[in-house]
């Protein structure tokens, strides 16, 4: 019986020493010299590769599949590019930025006063009637707007008012319905009694009394329709009671104090024995403030309205806001011999608030000679930095910064003079000035 030695052929390890190093043909044939009577197979062919090749159309068709690589290029291109921006705008920088003024500090200063910040536009709003608050829907600090409902009044009694006008416009009306038909009935009456006295069947009484109920009827629908007209004009009025109870802001601004609650009596006038309120709250408008000081008459000569000042708050002694004249009181105080003058900031700011001591210089009239030659501005010192034995700054323009020398004059509290490299107006970076050079796309920061 013929023995197979194909699972030895397959045996994944040999002894060791055994067929170390041979080939496949070596070891066939020393086996059949070692074992004569076992059948030892021959080493199968390997596969014929020969009938394998690459069709003809394929080779000379290469961009069958050319679309497919083509989106698959501009899907990458997308992609890739869409990457870039995001990365570029990672890298964008944000900074804060302001716009510099010119600096008074050439001119002369005339006088010094004190005095405090008011608002030209400043009231105490109340409510057109006497009536017990229902509901406040304001706080200190809220802003509000012109028509803004700041609170309402208990509005029970003009309701009905309102109802009972209304109930008396409706029953005048339905009179004046049965008026009319009574008199349609009545024309009809005159008629027939007309055409029976022209045939003598009736006396010419009989006719009188006939024309006389038709024209007491036109003379009751007159009456009427103008009860009806009445009754509108009585609903108007209670109308107008009802939406009184609703108190509304006369203009935009600040509520700065809260002066009445829920379930308090206000009035239009004083009454009560200082119970009852005049007003529920008072409002400021913040873009009407100004200065008001007091100068000695003996000085008042000197200033002019339009002039140059500049004001310091007593809360930020340091900060000096540039200011100008807008009027002087035309009257004198004679027991101070003092006269009002009105000064108006050339720009507002959330730090000034109202009834704030405030300090103003007044000045005179600019040199004509300066000499730097240039008109200096004010920066915050924040915004100047030292590269190089250099001053520079980083000036905002177009989405880009550029970095500019400058040369500084004298230091004023927080602020910078420069008396050259910026011109009134300029955009100087404030903040984040780290890592910023020339000609760098910037972001403004929110």
């Amino acid at each position: 019986m013929m023995k197979s030695l194909s699972p030895l052929l397959c045996r994944p390890t040999l002894r060791k020493g055994s067929l170390s190093g041979w080939s496949d043909a070596d070891q066939i044939g020393r086996m059949k010299q070692d074992m004569p009577d076992v059948q030892i197979p021959e080493h199968p062919k390997g596969p014929d590769l020969s009938g394998l090749k690459i069709d003809e159309r394929a080779r000379r068709d290469p961009g069958r599949f050319k679309w497919l690589r083509w989106c698959a290029a501009g899907l990458g291109g997308l992609l890739l590019m869409s990457a870039v921006v995001l990365a570029l705008k990672a890298k964008t920088p944000a900074v804060e930025v302001m716009t510099v003024h010119a600096s008074q500090a050439g001119r002369p200063a005339l006088l010094n006063a004190s005095g405090y910040v008011t608002p030209r536009r400043r009231a105490t709003i109340a409510a057109k009637i006497t009536g017990q608050v229902n509901e406040i829907l304001i706080e200190e600090g809220m802003r509000v707007q012109p028509g803004q409902i700041l609170g309402t009044l208990d509005d029970s009694d003009a309701q009905a008012r309102l109802v009972s006008a209304r109930a008396d416009r409706n029953a005048t009306e339905a009179t004046l319905a049965d008026l009319r038909i009574n008199l349609a009935n009545a024309e009809r009456e005159r008629r027939r009694m007309e055409a029976l006295w022209k045939d003598g069947a009736i006396s010419e009484q009989i006719l009188d009394q006939a024309r006389m109920t038709a024209d007491s009827f036109l003379a009751r629908i007159a009456l009427a329709e103008e009860q009806v007209r009445a009754a509108e004009a009585r609903i108007r009025v209670a109308q107008q009671d009802l939406d009184n109870t609703v108190i509304r802001a006369p203009f935009a601004g600040i509520v700065v104090s809260k002066d009445a609650q829920r379930g308090e009596m206000v009035s239009p006038i004083s009454a009560g024995g200082g119970f009852t309120r005049t007003g529920i709250a008072t409002i400021v408008d913040m873009d009407s403030l100004e200065i008001e000081v007091d100068v000695n008459e003996s000085y008042i000569a000197r200033i002019k309205p339009g002039g140059p000042a500049t004001a310091a708050l007593d809360a930020y002694p340091e900060w000096r806001i540039p200011a100008k004249v807008r009027t002087v009181i035309p009257t004198a105080d004679r027991q101070k011999a003092t006269v009002k003058v009105r000064v108006a900031f050339d720009r507002l700011d959330p730090r000034i608030l109202p009834d704030m001591g405030v300090k103003v210089t007044f000045l005179g009239e600019e040199p004509s000679a300066r000499g730097t030659g240039a008109t200096p501005v004010l920066v915050p010192r924040t915004a100047v930095r030292e590269e190089g034995g250099s001053q520079v700054v980083f000036v905002y323009r177009d989405g880009r910064v550029e970095r500019r020398a400058v040369r500084l004059g004298q230091t004023r509290g927080n602020d910078q003079e420069v008396v050259a490299g910026l011109s009134d107006g300029d955009q100087v970076v404030v903040k984040g000035l780290e890592g910023l050079r020339d000609s760098l796309r910037v972001q403004i920061k929110k």
